[in-house]
Protein backbone atom coordinates (compact mmCIF):
# COMPACT_ATOMS: atom_id res chain seq x y z
CA UNK A 1 0.00 0.00 0.00
CA UNK A 2 1.31 3.44 -0.91
CA UNK A 3 1.71 5.47 2.26
CA UNK A 4 3.22 8.71 0.70
CA UNK A 5 1.54 11.90 1.76
CA UNK A 6 -0.67 13.55 -0.85
CA UNK A 7 -1.04 17.35 -1.30
CA UNK A 8 -4.03 19.12 -2.83
CA UNK A 9 -1.96 20.63 -5.68
CA UNK A 10 -0.88 17.08 -6.67
CA UNK A 11 -4.43 16.07 -7.54
CA UNK A 12 -5.90 17.76 -10.59
CA UNK A 13 -9.28 16.55 -9.53
CA UNK A 14 -9.29 18.62 -6.37
CA UNK A 15 -10.66 22.17 -6.43
CA UNK A 16 -8.33 25.20 -6.15
CA UNK A 17 -7.53 26.34 -2.68
CA UNK A 18 -9.22 29.60 -1.62
CA UNK A 19 -5.85 31.22 -1.10
CA UNK A 20 -4.67 30.58 -4.69
CA UNK A 21 -3.87 33.94 -6.40
CA UNK A 22 -6.19 35.03 -9.23
CA UNK A 23 -4.88 35.02 -12.80
CA UNK A 24 -3.65 38.41 -14.24
CA UNK A 25 -6.47 38.42 -16.82
CA UNK A 26 -9.05 37.91 -14.08
CA UNK A 27 -7.54 40.77 -12.08
CA UNK A 28 -7.55 42.96 -15.19
CA UNK A 29 -11.23 42.29 -15.93
CA UNK A 30 -12.23 43.01 -12.34
CA UNK A 31 -10.26 46.28 -12.51
CA UNK A 32 -12.02 47.11 -15.79
CA UNK A 33 -15.43 46.63 -14.16
CA UNK A 34 -14.42 48.92 -11.33
CA UNK A 35 -13.11 51.53 -13.75
CA UNK A 36 -16.33 51.41 -15.80
CA UNK A 37 -18.38 52.08 -12.68
CA UNK A 38 -16.14 55.06 -11.82
CA UNK A 39 -15.68 56.70 -15.24
CA UNK A 40 -18.19 59.48 -14.72
CA UNK A 41 -16.91 60.25 -11.25
CA UNK A 42 -13.29 60.35 -12.47
CA UNK A 43 -14.09 62.77 -15.31
CA UNK A 44 -16.04 65.04 -12.97
CA UNK A 45 -13.26 64.93 -10.38
CA UNK A 46 -10.68 65.84 -13.05
CA UNK A 47 -12.67 68.89 -14.17
CA UNK A 48 -13.18 69.97 -10.54
CA UNK A 49 -9.45 69.64 -9.90
CA UNK A 50 -8.70 71.72 -13.01
CA UNK A 51 -11.02 74.47 -11.82
CA UNK A 52 -9.24 74.39 -8.48
CA UNK A 53 -5.67 74.25 -9.74
CA UNK A 54 -5.58 75.95 -13.17
CA UNK A 55 -6.28 79.67 -13.27
CA UNK A 56 -6.37 79.71 -17.10
CA UNK A 57 -9.13 77.09 -17.01
CA UNK A 58 -11.29 79.30 -14.75
CA UNK A 59 -10.91 82.21 -17.15
CA UNK A 60 -12.12 80.25 -20.18
CA UNK A 61 -15.60 80.48 -21.63
CA UNK A 62 -18.21 77.99 -20.49
CA UNK A 63 -18.24 76.41 -23.94
CA UNK A 64 -14.47 75.79 -23.97
CA UNK A 65 -14.56 74.43 -20.42
CA UNK A 66 -17.29 72.01 -21.45
CA UNK A 67 -15.21 70.85 -24.42
CA UNK A 68 -12.21 70.26 -22.16
CA UNK A 69 -14.44 68.32 -19.77
CA UNK A 70 -15.54 66.17 -22.71
CA UNK A 71 -11.89 65.57 -23.66
CA UNK A 72 -11.15 64.47 -20.07
CA UNK A 73 -14.15 62.10 -20.05
CA UNK A 74 -13.15 60.71 -23.43
CA UNK A 75 -9.61 60.18 -22.21
CA UNK A 76 -10.79 58.13 -19.24
CA UNK A 77 -13.20 56.12 -21.40
CA UNK A 78 -10.53 55.45 -24.03
CA UNK A 79 -8.12 54.31 -21.32
CA UNK A 80 -10.65 51.84 -19.90
CA UNK A 81 -11.38 50.49 -23.37
CA UNK A 82 -7.68 50.05 -24.12
CA UNK A 83 -6.93 48.56 -20.68
CA UNK A 84 -9.61 45.90 -21.28
CA UNK A 85 -7.72 44.55 -24.30
CA UNK A 86 -3.96 45.18 -24.01
CA UNK A 87 -3.35 43.07 -27.10
CA UNK A 88 -4.56 45.96 -29.28
CA UNK A 89 -1.12 47.55 -29.08
CA UNK A 90 -0.80 51.34 -29.01
CA UNK A 91 -4.05 53.21 -28.32
CA UNK A 92 -5.47 55.46 -31.06
CA UNK A 93 -5.54 58.48 -28.78
CA UNK A 94 -5.62 61.20 -31.42
CA UNK A 95 -8.98 59.99 -32.73
CA UNK A 96 -10.50 58.58 -29.54
CA UNK A 97 -9.65 61.50 -27.26
CA UNK A 98 -8.88 64.65 -29.21
CA UNK A 99 -11.33 63.82 -31.99
CA UNK A 100 -14.17 64.75 -29.61
CA UNK A 101 -13.18 68.43 -29.49
CA UNK A 102 -13.47 71.01 -32.29
CA UNK A 103 -10.30 72.01 -34.11
CA UNK A 104 -10.71 75.59 -32.88
CA UNK A 105 -9.95 74.40 -29.34
CA UNK A 106 -6.24 74.24 -30.21
CA UNK A 107 -6.34 78.02 -30.53
CA UNK A 108 -8.03 78.48 -27.14
CA UNK A 109 -5.77 76.02 -25.30
CA UNK A 110 -1.99 76.18 -25.71
CA UNK A 111 0.25 73.13 -25.72
CA UNK A 112 1.54 74.05 -22.25
CA UNK A 113 -2.02 74.27 -20.96
CA UNK A 114 -2.76 70.87 -22.49
CA UNK A 115 0.21 69.43 -20.60
CA UNK A 116 -1.13 70.97 -17.37
CA UNK A 117 -4.55 69.46 -18.07
CA UNK A 118 -3.09 65.98 -18.71
CA UNK A 119 -1.07 66.21 -15.51
CA UNK A 120 -4.20 66.98 -13.46
CA UNK A 121 -6.15 64.08 -15.00
CA UNK A 122 -3.25 61.69 -14.29
CA UNK A 123 -3.03 62.86 -10.69
CA UNK A 124 -6.77 62.27 -10.20
CA UNK A 125 -6.63 58.75 -11.63
CA UNK A 126 -3.40 57.82 -9.84
CA UNK A 127 -4.86 59.01 -6.55
CA UNK A 128 -7.63 56.45 -6.91
CA UNK A 129 -5.53 53.49 -8.06
CA UNK A 130 -5.75 51.60 -4.77
CA UNK A 131 -9.55 51.85 -4.76
CA UNK A 132 -10.00 51.27 -8.50
CA UNK A 133 -7.70 48.29 -8.90
CA UNK A 134 -8.85 44.77 -8.07
CA UNK A 135 -6.93 43.05 -5.27
CA UNK A 136 -3.41 42.42 -6.52
CA UNK A 137 -3.89 44.66 -9.59
CA UNK A 138 -2.58 48.03 -8.35
CA UNK A 139 0.85 47.65 -9.97
CA UNK A 140 -0.73 46.42 -13.19
CA UNK A 141 -2.99 49.50 -13.31
CA UNK A 142 -0.16 51.92 -12.51
CA UNK A 143 2.01 50.55 -15.32
CA UNK A 144 -0.91 50.82 -17.73
CA UNK A 145 -1.53 54.44 -16.68
CA UNK A 146 2.14 55.31 -17.27
CA UNK A 147 2.09 53.77 -20.73
CA UNK A 148 -1.20 55.38 -21.65
CA UNK A 149 -0.22 58.86 -20.46
CA UNK A 150 2.99 58.63 -22.47
CA UNK A 151 0.88 58.00 -25.56
CA UNK A 152 -1.36 60.92 -24.59
CA UNK A 153 1.69 63.20 -24.39
CA UNK A 154 2.93 62.12 -27.85
CA UNK A 155 -0.56 62.50 -29.32
CA UNK A 156 -0.92 65.98 -27.82
CA UNK A 157 2.30 67.06 -29.45
CA UNK A 158 1.11 65.58 -32.75
CA UNK A 159 -2.25 67.40 -32.57
CA UNK A 160 -0.56 70.76 -31.95
CA UNK A 161 2.11 70.15 -34.57
CA UNK A 162 -0.55 69.45 -37.19
CA UNK A 163 -2.53 72.50 -36.09
CA UNK A 164 0.62 74.62 -36.35
CA UNK A 165 1.34 73.29 -39.83
CA UNK A 166 -2.23 73.97 -40.94
CA UNK A 167 -2.13 77.39 -39.34
CA UNK A 168 1.21 78.14 -40.99
CA UNK A 169 -0.07 77.09 -44.41
CA UNK A 170 -3.24 79.15 -43.96
CA UNK A 171 -1.25 82.17 -42.73
CA UNK A 172 1.07 81.94 -45.73
CA UNK A 173 -1.89 81.87 -48.12
CA UNK A 174 -3.53 84.78 -46.32
CA UNK A 175 -0.29 86.77 -46.37
CA UNK A 176 0.05 86.21 -50.11
CA UNK A 177 -3.56 87.35 -50.57
CA UNK A 178 -2.95 90.52 -48.56
CA UNK A 179 0.26 91.36 -50.41
CA UNK A 180 -1.50 90.88 -53.74
CA UNK A 181 -4.39 93.11 -52.61
CA UNK A 182 -1.97 95.81 -51.46
CA UNK A 183 -0.05 95.72 -54.73
CA UNK A 184 -3.15 95.97 -56.92
CA UNK A 185 -5.04 98.38 -54.67
CA UNK A 186 -8.21 96.30 -54.41
CA UNK A 187 -10.23 94.82 -51.51
CA UNK A 188 -8.82 97.38 -49.09
CA UNK A 189 -11.95 97.14 -46.93
CA UNK A 190 -10.97 93.61 -45.94
CA UNK A 191 -7.35 94.39 -45.05
CA UNK A 192 -8.05 95.31 -41.42
CA UNK A 193 -9.99 92.09 -40.87
CA UNK A 194 -7.32 90.00 -42.55
CA UNK A 195 -4.60 91.70 -40.52
CA UNK A 196 -6.49 91.00 -37.30
CA UNK A 197 -6.73 87.33 -38.27
CA UNK A 198 -2.93 87.28 -38.40
CA UNK A 199 -2.59 89.11 -35.08
CA UNK A 200 -1.43 92.36 -36.75
CA UNK A 201 -1.18 95.18 -34.22
CA UNK A 202 1.74 97.49 -35.01
CA UNK A 203 1.66 100.75 -36.91
CA UNK A 204 3.14 102.58 -38.79
CA UNK A 205 3.89 100.32 -41.74
CA UNK A 206 6.61 100.13 -44.39
CA UNK A 207 7.03 97.90 -47.44
CA UNK A 208 10.36 96.37 -48.46
CA UNK A 209 10.85 94.86 -51.92
CA UNK A 210 13.77 93.02 -53.44
CA UNK A 211 14.69 90.10 -55.66
CA UNK A 212 14.95 86.50 -54.51
CA UNK A 213 18.11 85.68 -56.43
CA UNK A 214 19.03 81.99 -56.31
CA UNK A 215 17.58 81.48 -52.81
CA UNK A 216 14.82 78.99 -52.03
CA UNK A 217 11.58 80.98 -51.93
CA UNK A 218 10.03 79.31 -48.92
CA UNK A 219 13.19 79.50 -46.83
CA UNK A 220 13.79 83.15 -47.78
CA UNK A 221 10.29 84.13 -46.65
CA UNK A 222 10.64 82.20 -43.39
CA UNK A 223 14.00 83.83 -42.68
CA UNK A 224 12.55 87.29 -43.30
CA UNK A 225 9.52 86.59 -41.10
CA UNK A 226 11.69 85.22 -38.30
CA UNK A 227 14.11 88.16 -38.42
CA UNK A 228 11.29 90.72 -38.39
CA UNK A 229 9.55 88.99 -35.47
CA UNK A 230 12.79 88.86 -33.49
CA UNK A 231 12.86 92.65 -33.84
CA UNK A 232 9.33 92.82 -32.43
CA UNK A 233 7.65 93.71 -35.75
CA UNK A 234 4.45 92.47 -37.33
CA UNK A 235 5.26 91.06 -40.75
CA UNK A 236 3.58 89.88 -43.95
CA UNK A 237 5.65 88.36 -46.74
CA UNK A 238 4.75 87.25 -50.23
CA UNK A 239 6.60 85.89 -53.23
CA UNK A 240 5.69 87.10 -56.71
CA UNK A 241 7.85 85.28 -59.21
CA UNK A 242 11.41 86.18 -58.25
CA UNK A 243 10.30 89.29 -56.34
CA UNK A 244 9.90 89.28 -52.56
CA UNK A 245 7.44 91.75 -51.00
CA UNK A 246 7.60 92.24 -47.22
CA UNK A 247 5.18 94.47 -45.29
CA UNK A 248 6.43 95.37 -41.81
CA UNK A 249 4.54 96.95 -38.92
CA UNK A 250 7.35 98.60 -36.99
CA UNK A 251 5.42 100.40 -34.25
CA UNK A 252 7.17 103.27 -32.46
CA UNK A 253 10.58 101.60 -32.39
CA UNK A 254 12.21 104.29 -34.57
CA UNK A 255 11.81 108.09 -34.88
CA UNK A 256 9.41 108.99 -37.68
CA UNK A 257 12.08 110.78 -39.71
CA UNK A 258 14.35 107.69 -39.60
CA UNK A 259 11.60 105.12 -39.94
CA UNK A 260 11.74 103.69 -43.49
CA UNK A 261 15.51 103.20 -43.75
CA UNK A 262 16.05 102.20 -40.10
CA UNK A 263 13.19 99.69 -40.20
CA UNK A 264 14.50 98.04 -43.37
CA UNK A 265 18.22 98.05 -42.62
CA UNK A 266 18.30 94.86 -40.48
CA UNK A 267 16.32 92.89 -43.11
CA UNK A 268 18.06 94.02 -46.30
CA UNK A 269 20.78 91.38 -46.09
CA UNK A 270 18.22 88.56 -46.28
CA UNK A 271 17.18 89.47 -49.83
CA UNK A 272 18.99 88.22 -52.90
CA UNK A 273 21.58 90.26 -54.83
CA UNK A 274 20.51 93.58 -56.33
CA UNK A 275 18.61 96.59 -55.06
CA UNK A 276 16.30 96.52 -52.05
CA UNK A 277 13.72 99.30 -52.08
CA UNK A 278 11.76 100.64 -49.12
CA UNK A 279 8.40 102.32 -49.56
CA UNK A 280 7.32 105.35 -47.51
CA UNK A 281 5.95 104.88 -44.01
CA UNK A 282 2.14 104.89 -43.83
CA UNK A 283 -0.23 105.06 -40.89
CA UNK A 284 -1.71 101.54 -40.93
CA UNK A 285 -2.08 98.29 -42.86
CA UNK A 286 -5.06 99.56 -44.83
CA UNK A 287 -2.86 102.31 -46.28
CA UNK A 288 0.09 100.02 -46.93
CA UNK A 289 -0.77 99.66 -50.63
CA UNK A 290 0.78 103.09 -51.21
CA UNK A 291 4.07 101.93 -49.73
CA UNK A 292 4.02 98.57 -51.54
CA UNK A 293 3.34 100.10 -54.96
CA UNK A 294 6.02 102.77 -54.49
CA UNK A 295 8.58 100.15 -53.49
CA UNK A 296 7.73 97.91 -56.45
CA UNK A 297 7.98 100.82 -58.89
CA UNK A 298 11.27 101.75 -57.29
CA UNK A 299 12.60 98.24 -57.81
CA UNK A 300 11.70 98.44 -61.50
CA UNK A 301 13.54 101.76 -61.87
CA UNK A 302 16.53 101.08 -59.59
CA UNK A 303 18.56 99.67 -62.48
CA UNK A 304 18.98 103.28 -63.69
CA UNK A 305 20.89 104.17 -60.48
CA UNK A 306 23.61 101.53 -60.13
CA UNK A 307 25.26 103.28 -57.16
CA UNK A 308 22.07 103.50 -55.10
CA UNK A 309 22.45 102.55 -51.43
CA UNK A 310 21.03 99.23 -50.20
CA UNK A 311 18.36 99.58 -49.02
CA UNK A 312 17.25 102.65 -50.94
CA UNK A 313 14.10 104.66 -50.30
CA UNK A 314 11.52 104.69 -53.05
CA UNK A 315 11.36 108.49 -52.65
CA UNK A 316 15.07 108.70 -53.46
CA UNK A 317 14.29 106.98 -56.77
CA UNK A 318 11.67 109.50 -57.87
CA UNK A 319 13.60 110.69 -60.96
CA UNK A 320 14.23 107.16 -62.21
CA UNK A 321 10.62 106.19 -61.48
CA UNK A 322 9.38 109.26 -63.35
CA UNK A 323 11.55 108.45 -66.37
CA UNK A 324 10.26 104.89 -66.28
CA UNK A 325 6.68 106.14 -66.52
CA UNK A 326 5.49 106.13 -62.89
CA UNK A 327 2.82 108.85 -62.83
CA UNK A 328 2.74 109.03 -59.03
CA UNK A 329 6.47 109.73 -59.00
CA UNK A 330 5.99 112.50 -61.58
CA UNK A 331 3.22 114.11 -59.57
CA UNK A 332 5.28 113.83 -56.37
CA UNK A 333 8.30 115.54 -57.95
CA UNK A 334 6.14 118.37 -59.25
CA UNK A 335 4.34 118.69 -55.93
CA UNK A 336 7.39 118.52 -53.67
CA UNK A 337 10.05 120.24 -55.78
CA UNK A 338 8.67 122.33 -58.64
CA UNK A 339 5.65 123.92 -56.98
CA UNK A 340 7.57 125.14 -53.88
CA UNK A 341 10.14 126.77 -56.20
CA UNK A 342 7.40 128.29 -58.31
CA UNK A 343 5.66 129.62 -55.23
CA UNK A 344 8.88 131.26 -54.00
CA UNK A 345 9.07 133.46 -57.10
CA UNK A 346 10.68 133.41 -60.51
CA UNK A 347 14.23 134.38 -59.38
CA UNK A 348 14.74 130.97 -57.78
CA UNK A 349 13.49 129.02 -60.80
CA UNK A 350 15.44 131.20 -63.22
CA UNK A 351 18.62 130.93 -61.15
CA UNK A 352 18.29 127.15 -60.91
CA UNK A 353 17.70 126.76 -64.65
CA UNK A 354 20.69 128.90 -65.59
CA UNK A 355 22.90 127.23 -62.97
CA UNK A 356 22.08 123.76 -64.27
CA UNK A 357 22.57 124.81 -67.89
CA UNK A 358 25.99 126.29 -67.17
CA UNK A 359 27.57 123.22 -65.56
CA UNK A 360 26.91 124.41 -62.00
CA UNK A 361 29.20 127.40 -62.39
CA UNK A 362 28.54 130.26 -59.95
CA UNK A 363 30.40 132.86 -62.00
CA UNK A 364 28.75 131.93 -65.29
CA UNK A 365 25.32 131.97 -63.66
CA UNK A 366 25.99 135.36 -62.06
CA UNK A 367 27.09 136.82 -65.41
CA UNK A 368 24.03 135.49 -67.21
CA UNK A 369 21.68 136.89 -64.55
CA UNK A 370 23.63 140.17 -64.02
CA UNK A 371 23.88 139.58 -60.29
CA UNK A 372 26.70 139.10 -57.80
CA UNK A 373 27.92 135.50 -57.21
CA UNK A 374 26.91 135.83 -53.55
CA UNK A 375 23.34 136.41 -54.72
CA UNK A 376 23.52 133.17 -56.67
CA UNK A 377 24.87 131.41 -53.56
CA UNK A 378 22.00 132.71 -51.46
CA UNK A 379 19.39 131.64 -54.01
CA UNK A 380 20.92 128.17 -54.29
CA UNK A 381 20.82 127.76 -50.51
CA UNK A 382 17.15 128.79 -50.54
CA UNK A 383 16.48 126.17 -53.24
CA UNK A 384 18.11 123.50 -51.05
CA UNK A 385 16.01 124.56 -48.05
CA UNK A 386 12.75 124.47 -50.03
CA UNK A 387 13.31 121.18 -51.84
CA UNK A 388 15.77 119.18 -49.74
CA UNK A 389 18.05 118.80 -52.77
CA UNK A 390 21.38 120.61 -53.12
CA UNK A 391 21.91 122.04 -56.63
CA UNK A 392 25.72 121.70 -56.43
CA UNK A 393 25.46 117.98 -55.56
CA UNK A 394 25.48 115.56 -58.50
CA UNK A 395 22.43 113.62 -57.34
CA UNK A 396 20.63 116.74 -56.17
CA UNK A 397 21.10 118.53 -59.48
CA UNK A 398 19.74 115.46 -61.32
CA UNK A 399 16.59 115.38 -59.18
CA UNK A 400 16.06 119.14 -59.56
CA UNK A 401 16.55 119.02 -63.34
CA UNK A 402 13.96 116.24 -63.75
CA UNK A 403 11.50 117.98 -61.40
CA UNK A 404 11.75 121.32 -63.19
CA UNK A 405 11.29 119.68 -66.60
CA UNK A 406 8.22 117.77 -65.38
CA UNK A 407 6.80 120.91 -63.78
CA UNK A 408 7.07 122.89 -66.97
CA UNK A 409 5.54 120.05 -68.97
CA UNK A 410 2.63 119.85 -66.55
CA UNK A 411 2.00 123.58 -66.96
CA UNK A 412 2.03 123.16 -70.73
CA UNK A 413 -0.49 120.31 -70.55
CA UNK A 414 -2.71 122.32 -68.24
Amino acid sequence: MNTEARHPEDDPEDGADASTPAEPDEIRMETVRRLERSMGALGTAAVSRMEERLSWFRRMSAQDRSWIGLVAQSGVAAFVDWFRDPGRGRPAITVEVFGTAPRELTRSVSLQQTVDMIRVVIEVVEGEVDDLAAPGGAQQLREAILRYTREVAFSSAKVYARAAEARGAWDARLEALIVDALLHGDREDGLRTWGSALGWSHTPVIAIVGDLGDQDGGKALEDLRAAARRLGHDVLAGLQGSRVVVVVGVGDRYPVEDLPAAGAEPLAGLFGPGPVVVGPAVSDLRSAGTSVRAAVQGLHAAVAWPDAPRPVLSDDLLPERALEGDMEARHQLVREVYLPLQGAGSPLLDTLSVYLEHASSLEATARMLFVHPNTVRYRLSRIAELTGHIPSDGRGSFVLRIAVALGRLSETRS
